[in-house]
C-alpha cells in the first residue's frame, strides 16, 4: 500500500510542525466519505487513521466516475 506525505503545516497555536501519510483510499462508512490520515507533531505520530472527510467537489466527481462505469 503506498502511502503519501503532506506538506508541512505550521501549527503556531500549538507550537508545532504538523504533517501526514495517507495512503489516499477514499473509503464510505455509511455516512461520509473519508481518507485516513497518520498525523505527525515534530515528526511524533499524534493520530493514527485520523479521518478526513472528502469535500463536496471530490465526492461529486467521483460519483460522476461511478455513473459513467455503471453505463
Amino acid at each position: 500500500m503506498q502511502t503519501t506525505a503532506g506538506a508541512p503545516i505550521m501549527r503556531s497555536e500549538l507550537g508545532v510542525e504538523e504533517t501526514s501519510e495517507s495512503d489516499n483510499i477514499v473509503r464510505w462508512d455509511g455516512e461520509r466519505l473519508y481518507v485516513e490520515h497518520d498525523v505527525y507533531h515534530n515528526g511524533q505520530l499524534v493520530h493514527r487513521k485520523y479521518r478526513r472527510t472528502v469535500t463536496e467537489p471530490v465526492a461529486r466527481a467521483l460519483q460522476t466516475i461511478i455513473n459513467r462505469a455503471q453505463q
